[in-house]
């Protein structure tokens, strides 16, 4: 009986200190006041397109001609400093999320579409958020042709603080 209340008793400290551990780590910050937020678009039918405001000291975005399509790049910079960008591209549709500044916080994207007077979630995503001073993720959708992409930029996981979006009239276009 005195090994159960023994080993009762390591699990219950191992398991309270595991608790503790992961009690004590502190989320991201989030920005505050929240990153300033500028969208380009372009109607990719006038594509391929780069320079101008596509430049930027990371990857210089580029988007390729697509019938139909417009695109979007979403930039977010804190004290005239990049921390992010957004990008939809029509051809392929594909969503590019950055985080181009490595300060501990990260932003949240979420995507829909709106196709035949129907919305479709696609989800929300994140660049991966590791030491490297630029992390990007991309997300590969089959998407309708001439669907409209809702992409709303978000400072919480709990999508309450936007930050800014390109959505309805201001929509991307698959």
């Amino acid at each position: 009986m005195d090994f159960v209340r023994r080993c009762t008793g390591l699990l219950a400290g191992a398991v309270l200190g595991a608790g503790t551990l992961f009690a004590t780590a502190a989320p991201a910050q989030a920005y505050s006041p929240n990153p300033t937020f500028r969208a380009y678009y372009y109607d990719t039918d006038a594509c391929p397109c780069s320079g101008g405001n596509l430049t930027d000291p990371f990857d210089n975005t580029y988007f390729a001609n697509d019938a139909g399509g417009y695109a979007v790049k979403m930039e977010l910079s804190d004290s005239g400093a990049f921390v992010g960008k957004v990008e939809f591209h029509p051809y392929d549709e594909k969503l590019w999320v950055y985080d181009t500044a490595n300060d501990g916080d990260t932003y949240y994207v979420r995507v829909s579409y709106t196709f035949g007077g129907t919305t479709h979630a696609l989800g929300t995503f994140s660049p991966p958020g590791t030491s490297a001073v630029l992390d990007h993720e991309v997300e590969d959708f089959d998407l309708p042709e001439g669907a409209y992409v809702d992409i709303s930029v978000y400072d919480d996981a709990g999508l309450t603080d936007l930050i800014g979006a390109a959505r309805g009239s201001g929509a991307a276009i698959a």
